[in-house]
C-alpha cells in the first residue's frame, strides 16, 4: 500500500508539471492553448484506468502470452511503414480519427521487456555455449523491431530497445566477459564507422545512404551547440533564475517545447527550484520502482528492463536540452505531451504495481 501511495503522489506531481509546461508552451502553437492541456489530461485519465485494469491482471499471464504481445507490436511496426502518417519526415504514426495519432514504437518496449524476461528466465545456462545462445536469442528479438523502427526512421526508439536488452542481459547469469567482448566489438565498428563518415564521405554515402549521413551530421552538430532549438533551450534554462519566469511566460520559442524539449519549457517557468523538484521527483519515482520486492527472477528482469528504459530516457532527454548529449528525439516520460509515450509507460507502471500486488 505504501508503494502505491507513493506512485499516486508522484503521478500527481508529474501531471501538474506536465500540464503547466504544455499550457505555457502551447501559446506558441495554437490559438486554443487549452486543447493540448485537455488532450494530455484525457491521456492521464486513460492511463489511470489502464493501471487499474493492469492491477486485475495476473502478471504471470503477461509472461505466458509475452510472445504474442511482442509479435503484435512487431506487426504494427511493419504496418505503420506502409499505411502510417508521415510527420516531420518520419512514418511512425497511425492517424486515428477523433483520437489523434498512435505510435507503435512506444508500445514495442512493453512487448520487448516481457518477452526478453521470459526468454532469460526459461534459458538454462551450463556453459559458455548456453550463454552465447542466450545472447543470440535476445539479439534477434531486439534487432527485428530495431531494424523496422530504424526504417521509419526513429533512431531514439531503437536505442531504447537495445538499452532494454543490454540491462536485462547484464542482470542475467551470463558472465561479464561477454560484455567486455561486446564493447570491444562496438568500439572497433564505431571507429571504422566514424573513419568512413569523417574521411571517406563519398564511400560512406554510397554504403549507408545520404539519409544516414545527414542523421549523423545532425547528431554531431550538437557539440557546437548550433541550431535555434538547442541555443534557445540553453538560453531559456540559463536565464530562468531561481524561480523562473512564471506560468504562461516562456520568453523564447524552440521547436518541440511541449514534447522533446519540455524540460526547457518547465525550467523557463519555474527556474532552478522547479528543476530540483522535478529531478527529485524523478529519482523518487525510479527508486520506488527499484524497491519493488519480488522473489521471482522473471519479475526482477521485467523491473530491470523498465527501469533501464526509464533511466535512459530521463538522462538522454534532460541532457540533450542542455547540450550534454546529442538531440535524438526522445521524450521525457510522464512529462512530455503525447498519448503513446504516456500510455506506454502507464502500462509499464501498471505491470510494476501488479507485480508488487502478486508478491504480497
Amino acid at each position: 500500500m505504501k508503494t502505491n501511495k507513493s506512485f499516486i503522489y508522484i503521478l500527481l506531481i508529474f501531471f501538474i508539471i506536465s500540464i503547466n509546461s504544455i499550457y505555457s508552451f502551447s501559446v506558441f502553437l495554437t490559438n486554443e492553448p487549452y486543447s493540448l492541456v485537455i488532450r494530455q489530461s484525457i491521456f492521464y485519465l486513460l492511463g489511470i484506468i489502464i493501471i487499474l485494469i493492469m492491477l486485475k491482471i495476473n502478471p504471470h499471464k503477461l509472461i505466458k502470452y509475452s510472445f504474442y504481445i511482442y509479435l503484435i507490436n512487431v506487426l504494427l511496426l511493419i504496418l505503420v511503414l506502409f499505411i502510417g502518417t508521415e510527420i516531420n519526415g518520419a512514418r511512425a504514426w497511425f492517424s486515428i480519427p477523433i483520437i489523434g495519432t498512435f505510435q507503435p514504437s512506444e508500445f514495442m518496449k512493453i512487448g520487448l521487456i516481457l518477452y526478453i524476461a521470459k526468454i532469460i528466465d526459461n534459458h538454462k545456462i551450463k556453459n559458455y555455449k548456453d550463454e552465447l545462445l542466450l545472447i543470440l536469442k535476445v539479439f534477434i528479438i531486439t534487432i527485428i523491431p530495431g531494424i523496422i523502427t530504424f526504417l521509419e526512421p526513429d533512431t531514439g526508439a531503437v536505442l531504447i530497445y537495445f538499452v532494454i536488452a543490454f540491462v536485462m542481459l547484464f542482470t542475467s547469469n551470463i558472465r561479464y566477459r561477454w560484455f567486455i567482448l561486446f564493447f570491444s566489438i562496438i568500439l572497433i565498428i564505431g571507429i571504422l564507422f566514424l573513419y568512413l563518415y569523417i574521411f571517406q564521405t563519398d564511400l560512406f554515402i554510397s554504403i549507408f545512404g545520404s539519409s544516414m549521413f545527414y542523421r549523423l551530421d545532425r547528431i554531431f552538430d550538437w557539440q557546437s551547440s548550433s541550431g535555434m532549438q538547442l541555443e534557445n533551450s540553453i538560453i531559456s534554462i540559463g536565464s530562468s533564475g531561481y524561480f523562473g519566469n512564471g506560468i504562461n511566460n516562456i520568453l523564447l520559442y524552440f521547436p518541440e517545447g511541449h514534447t522533446d524539449f519540455i524540460f526547457s519549457s518547465f525550467a523557463s517557468i519555474y527556474g532552478l527550484v522547479g528543476m530540483i523538484i522535478l529531478i527529485f521527483t524523478i529519482i523518487w519515482f525510479d527508486l520506488t520502482i527499484i524497491n519493488t520486492n519480488t522473489k521471482e527472477k522473471v519479475f526482477k528482469y521485467i523491473i530491470v528492463g523498465i527501469i533501464g528504459a526509464l533511466l535512459y530516457q530521463q538522462i538522454q532527454n534532460i541532457s540533450m536540452t542542455i547540450g550534454l548529449l546529442p538531440i535524438t528525439g526522445i521524450t521525457l516520460p510522464f512529462i512530455s505531451y503525447g498519448g503513446s509515450s504516456l500510455l506506454s509507460y502507464m502500462i509499464l507502471l501498471g505491470i510494476v504495481m501488479s507485480i508488487k500486488k502478486s508478491s504480497l
